[in-house]
């Protein structure tokens, strides 16, 4: 049996053997990093999101370049709007975020969950090489946090009470809405609100705290919705709810690493970003079946119906955020400049 002392000199002539052959750097791009990814949604269970993550998790991992992400999903790491400040402070490396939830903090923010902004799929993915996101990543990459893929997700509304359609039909529920800028709407609509991230609207319906709700479309699947409500609005031709909700990395982790690990994280999250674009569309499709399949009534609102909201957004939330944000009339103008 080796003595300590024999196994501390045997250590470390190893380690400078190594050094004399690879240089302090070669021993620490040999060694293993492991990134911490969060996110709120349930892990294994289809969500596109999580998918993402998992996505990037194996791309990492078979780019062999001493990378390893783990993931850690439904909240199990951080709760779901901890995360932004997680990531700014190093405490969190990787995150699949709804950006919106950190417009407490960076009111810029807001307009990635904006009412009728963005309309459909094929609008969402021309945005993101737009000027408005351009705006959107100066102050997300500002605030010391990166970009690694885009994701945007359409949404619906449902009720335990009535179907949401036109403007009218929410007067007097109690209604969750995932930002400020969607609270504002409603309210302005007669509707009333209670704040909560998405994993908590089914506790919220089942307890009577929520009569209705509006999220993504994965999230009502996810966070079985269906087992609470009677009648779903979709997101159909009209989608009055798009949220930005794409995969963040803590700058100061992103700069921590070196520049062949960074090169294999960008190309990861680009592979995500793919995945994620060619399911976009399919998420809505599984929503409505998943819902009809429970016995939900499902509806879908008119061009009326959406020109009506419109007309209510553009004089709460699109107002209120041209009046309260530096540049907001002319971020505004840039995403509605998009064809």
């Amino acid at each position: 049996m080796l003595t300590t002392a024999l196994r501390k000199s045997i250590t470390v002539a190893a380690i400078t053997t190594a050094l004399g052959a690879t240089g302090l750097m070669g021993i620490a791009s040999a060694a293993d990093v492991t990134l911490k990814a969060s996110h709120q949604w349930p892990g294994g269970k289809g969500d596109v999101r999580d998918e993402m993550v998992q996505i990037l998790a194996r791309e990492v991992e078979k780019a062999d370049v001493g990378l390893k992400i783990q993931v850690y999903p439904g909240q199990s790491l951080f709760k779901a709007k901890e995360q932004w400040g997680a990531m700014v402070k190093g405490q969190l490396d990787i995150s699949a975020f709804p950006l919106d939830y950190a417009s407490g903090r960076h009111p810029e923010f807001s307009a990635t969950l904006m009412p009728g902004l963005v309309r459909n799929h094929e609008r969402a993915a021309r945005l993101n090489s737009s000027n408005f996101m351009k705006q959107i990543k100066q102050v997300i990459n500002d605030a010391g946090v990166v970009v690694l893929s885009d994701a945007w997700l359409a949404g619906a509304f449902a009720s335990k009470e009535r179907c949401i359609t036109s403007p009218e039909t929410i007067k007097g529920q109690v209604t969750r809405a995932a930002g400020p800028a969607f609270e504002q709407m409603l309210v302005g609509a007669g509707g009333s609100i209670a704040s909560m991230p998405s994993s908590e609207i089914y506790t919220g319906l089942q307890t009577g705290v929520l009569d209705a709700a509006n999220t993504s479309s994965g999230s009502f699947v996810s966070y079985r919705l269906y087992e609470q409500v009677k009648c779903l609005t979709k997101p159909g031709a009209n989608a009055l709810w798009f949220m930005y909700e794409p995969i963040l990395m803590s700058k100061r982790s992103f700069d921590a690493l070196s520049k062949e690990q960074q090169d294999a994280l960008m190309a990861a999250g680009k592979v995500a970003q793919d995945y994620f674009a060619g399911e976009a569309k399919g998420l809505d499709d599984k929503l409505v079946k998943t819902f009809e399949d429970a016995g939900v009534e499902v509806v879908e609102m008119s061009s009326d119906d959406y020109q009506a909201w419109l007309e209510i957004a553009k004089a709460t939330s699109y107002k209120n955020f041209a009046e309260k944000v530096e540049g907001g009339q002319a971020m505004i103008d840039a995403a509605l400049a998009v064809e």
